[in-house]
């Protein structure tokens, strides 16, 4: 059967090798841009399908059509957020710390949507401190197969749960940012740059990244191309 997809991380789909896929630069969780945009929505859509004419090989093609009016570029767009001073300088403290600034942001999103998507990784809503303290715990932990201390019912076993702790903060992230004023969205490379341009989570998702490193097992290394974006990780490249 002959397959096509639409890719919002092309490093990701570069890894897996798809049959074919359309990667589009729009902000993650919109595949086909805005939703208030159909024609946009249409054309992404026909430029996904014409490869199944056009692809006779394994193909990533990029997207060079229309773009939305409110999707941001990474020189466009910049976090207004004011994270704060630094209290606790470990890692646990430091992400606790961000979380708890975010927080409002983030729940203001959640509230005006009636949904979310923090929860991949078994967790509850109110239990992104819980998904913090495991992710930071994962980067000095002595064993990547036991699950990290704590009162959820994690829905992976270790290694893999610490793609979707990250998933879910990320997740958590994103909802704040989208409280915030202004109509524009940032793209994936915008977000990357400020999430790993100084967050608590950038350093976070690098320790544990440098830990399953360590690890030196096949699920490690995959776990480690999840977490980090290509052109991220300072050891290489993340796959």
């Amino acid at each position: 059967m002959a397959c096509t997809s639409i890719s919002l991380v092309r490093e990701q789909s570069e890894a897996v090798g798809p049959t074919r896929a359309l990667w589009v630069p729009f902000a993650l969780g919109r595949p086909l841009g805005s939703a208030t945009d159909p024609d946009i929505q249409r054309e992404v859509m026909r430029s996904a399908f014409s490869l199944l004419d056009s692809a006779t090989s394994p193909t990533i093609a990029d997207y060079d059509g229309a773009l939305p009016d409110d999707e941001a570029g990474p020189g466009e767009w910049a976090c207004p957020l004011n994270l704060g001073p630094v209290v606790d300088d470990t890692l646990t403290g430091r992400l606790l710390a961000e979380v708890g600034r975010l927080r409002t942001w983030s729940n203001q999103t959640r509230t005006s949507r009636g949904r979310t998507l923090f929860g991949v990784s078994g967790a509850g809503p109110d239990q992104v401190d819980a998904v913090a303290r495991a992710l930071a715990s994962t980067a000095d932990a002595e064993s990547l197969t036991e699950s990290p201390a704590g009162d959820v019912e994690w829905a992976f076993d270790m290694p893999l749960l610490v793609r979707h702790l990250a998933d879910d903060l990320r997740s958590f992230y994103h909802e704040a940012i989208a409280a915030q004023p202004g109509s524009a969205a940032p793209n994936h490379d915008a977000l990357n740059d400020w999430i790993f341009g100084g967050t608590a989570l950038g350093d976070t998702l690098l320790a544990v990244a440098d830990r399953l490193t360590q690890e030196d097992t096949p699920m490690a290394s995959l776990v480690r191309g999840l977490l980090i974006p290509e052109g991220r990780y300072v050891g290489g490249s993340a796959f």
